[in-house]
C-alpha cells in the first residue's frame, strides 16, 4: 500500500474518532473531484446513536422514532437498527443500580437470575427502518422500557436520528420528556443538574461498546466542586444502561449543580433525567462545548420564568454578556445585562418572564471570546400548581442538516435563530409514518432574530412525521424544536434542540498527503 493511500485512510480514520462513530469510504477515483483535487463531501456510511432508559415510573408511556432523511450519493443498501441494550440497570430503592458501582453486589444465584430475566429482551431489535425518508415508531409502556443501542449503514447512515418522547401522567417527573438519541462521547457538560429534595435527578451512561467503560463524575456548585463519595471510576459494562442518582454522590444538597462526565476508558451516551416533585420533568441533554460565545434556541414565548445556569471550567471569572435574540433583533434584557460567573463556580440567574409572548433565543458572549463557558436554561410554562418544566443546553449550529422527530400537525413549533447574520433554510416535512406526502418550504431569518415558524406539515398526514432543517445560505443557525400538549389543565412540554447530524463528511483528494511521517 502507497503513502498516498494510507493519508487519505488516516484522514478518514481521525474524522471518524471526532464524530464518535463513523465511516466514510474514499470517492471513486475516477470523479471530478478527484481529477480536479478539490475536497470530496459524500455521506457517512456508518454512524450509531444510544437511547437513555426512558423512565422508572409505571405510568410512563415511551414512543420510540427513527429516521433518515434522503441523501443523495448514499448507497443503495444498508441497515438501521435499535435493539435494548443487553443490560439494564434499574435503580433500587436507595438510588444506587443493582448491580452496584463495581457490579460485584449480589449473590452467584440472585445475579443468574436477574441475567436470565435481562436475557428476554437483551438485544432484540425495537426499531429497524425500512425506507430512507419515512419515519418508523415503536411504543413502550412502563418503567420495563429500555435503553437503546444501535447502529446505521449504507443508505441509512447519512443524517440518522432516533428520538424518544416520553408522557408521565403523574407522580414525580410527571409531564412530557423529550430526548434526541445521541453519538457516544468521552466527556460531557451538564449545567442545569441538582441534588436538592426536590429533585431526583439521574445521569444515565450507556456503553455501545463490547468491553466496559469507566466513569468518573464531577459535581461542581455554588462554592466550587462538591465532595463525592462514589463519583470516580464508575464501571458501566458492555453494551449496557447505567442510571446513577446524582443525589447519592454527595451528601451536599444544592439547587443548581453542574455536572462533568469524564471517560477514562471506552466511551459512553450521557444525559440526565431531572425530575421535580411541583413542576414534572425533562431530559437535559448535554451543553455544546466550552465556548466564549453560546446560543441557548427557541425558549418558549410563553415560558413563565427563565432560569439561566452557566460554568466556567478555569479558574478565571467572567463577565456574561447576554441579549435576547427576538423577532425583531438582538436586545438587552433589562437588569440582566452582564451576569458573573466566578472560575470553577455554578451560578444561576433568574430572568423571569424573559421573552414576554414573543419567540426568543438567549445569545451569552464571554469579553473577547477569553473565557469557555457552559450553559443551560431551566424553563417553566403554567402557573401555580400546574407548572411544567423543561431543558435548553446551549446548542451547536446547524452546520449543513438537523432533524426533529415525532412532530404532529398540531402541538409542534419549529424555533430558528441566526444569531450573527441573515440566512436563508429549507424546512422539509417528511411522510407520516403512517402515511401522507413529504411537504417542503423555504424561510429567510434576518440576522440577530429569532422566528417560530409555520412549518410544513406532510399533505394527508397520518402518525407523526420528521422535520428536516437544511442551512441554504448565510447564518449561523441554530435551531430547537418544542413538542406540547395539555393535560389535567397542565401544559405539558418537551424541547429539544436541533444539532447538525454530521452525516456528510469532506474527503480530501488522495494526492493530499495528510500523513505527519512523510517528509
Amino acid at each position: 500500500m502507497n503513502r498516498t493511500t494510507l493519508s487519505l485512510i488516516a484522514g478518514a480514520t481521525a474524522l471518524a474518532a471526532v464524530t464518535g462513530f463513523a465511516a466514510v469510504s474514499a470517492p471513486d477515483p475516477g470523479s471530478a473531484e478527484q481529477r480536479t483535487g478539490a475536497a470530496a463531501t459524500l455521506p457517512v456510511e456508518r454512524t450509531g446513536l444510544l437511547c437513555p432508559r426512558p423512565s422508572t415510573s409505571d405510568l410512563a408511556e415511551t414512543t420510540y422514532t427513527s429516521f433518515a432523511p434522503v441523501t443523495e450519493g448514499a448507497d443503495g443498501k444498508g441497515t438501521a437498527v435499535l435493539r435494548a441494550a443487553a443490560q439494564q440497570s434499574a435503580p433500587d430503592d436507595d438510588g444506587t443500580s443493582e448491580d452496584g458501582k463495581d457490579g460485584e453486589n449480589g449473590s452467584a444465584d440472585e445475579k443468574g437470575e436477574k441475567d436470565a430475566a435481562k436475557d428476554d429482551t437483551a438485544g432484540k431489535p425495537v426499531l429497524q427502518l425500512q425506507e430512507p425518508g419515512k419515519p418508523v415508531t415503536a411504543e413502550a409502556d412502563g418503567a420495563d422500557a429500555p435503553a437503546l443501542v444501535g447502529t446505521a449503514d449504507g443508505r441509512f447512515a447519512s443524517g440518522w436520528t432516533a428520538q424518544q418522547t416520553t408522557e408521565v401522567a403523574a407522580g414525580t417527573g410527571r409531564g412530557l420528556q423529550g430526548v434526541a438519541c445521541s453519538a457516544a462521547d468521552t466527556q460531557f457538560w451538564f449545567p442545569g443538574a441538582s441534588t436538592d429534595d426536590s429533585r431526583t435527578d439521574y445521569i444515565h451512561l450507556t456503553n455501545p461498546d463490547d468491553s466496559a467503560a469507566v466513569v468518573d463524575i464531577e459535581l461542581y456548585g455554588k462554592d466550587g466542586e462538591l465532595e463525592t463519595t462514589v463519583g470516580e471510576g464508575i464501571t458501566v459494562k458492555p453494551r449496557s444502561a447505567e442510571p446513577v442518582l446524582l443525589s447519592t454522590l454527595t451528601a451536599e444538597k444544592q439547587t443548581d449543580v453542574t455536572v462533568h462526565v469524564v471517560v477514562r476508558s471506552g466511551r459512553v451516551g450521557a444525559a440526565v433525567q431531572a425530575l421535580d416533585d411541583e413542576t414534572g420533568g425533562d431530559w437535559l441533554p448535554a451543553s455544546a462545548d466550552p465556548s466564549g460565545r453560546l446560543v441557548l434556541p427557541g425558549i418558549p414565548k410563553d415560558a413563565t420564568a427563565v432560569r439561566l445556569i452557566a460554568f466556567t471550567p478555569g479558574d478565571a471569572d467572567v463577565d456574561l454578556k447576554v441579549r435576547l435574540a427576538s423577532p425583531s433583533g438582538l436586545i438587552t434584557p433589562a437588569g440582566n445585562e452582564t451576569l458573573h460567573v466566578k472560575g470553577g463556580m455554578t451560578a444561576a440567574f433568574d430572568l423571569g418572564d424573559l421573552t414576554r409572548g414573543e419567540a426568543g433565543s438567549l445569545v451569552l458572549t464571554a469579553p473577547d471570546g477569553s473565557v469557555p463557558v457552559v450553559a443551560a436554561v431551566r424553563v417553566l410554562r403554567g402557573e401555580g400548581g400546574k407548572q411544567e418544566s423543561a431543558f435548553i443546553p446551549a446548542a451547536r449550529p446547524v452546520e449543513t442538516r438537523a432533524t426533529a422527530l415525532d412532530n404532529t400537525a398540531e402541538g409542534t413549533t419549529l424555533s430558528v435563530t441566526a444569531p450573527e447574520g441573515d440566512a436563508e433554510i429549507k424546512v422539509t416535512a417528511s411522510a407520516g409514518t403512517k402515511g401522507g406526502t413529504p411537504q417542503t418550504k423555504t424561510y429567510s431569518i434576518k440576522s440577530g432574530t429569532t422566528q417560530d415558524i409555520e412549518a410544513p406539515v406532510p399533505a394527508g398526514l397520518k402518525g407523526s412525521y420528521a422535520l428536516t432543517v437544511e442551512t441554504r445560505a448565510g447564518g449561523p443557525v441554530y435551531a430547537s424544536r418544542t413538542l406540547a400538549s395539555t393535560e389535567g389543565g397542565v401544559p405539558f412540554f418537551t424541547v429539544q434542540p436541533l444539532p447538525d447530524d454530521r452525516g456528510m463528511v469532506a474527503v480530501p483528494d488522495a494526492s493530499e498527503n495528510l500523513s505527519v511521517l512523510q517528509r
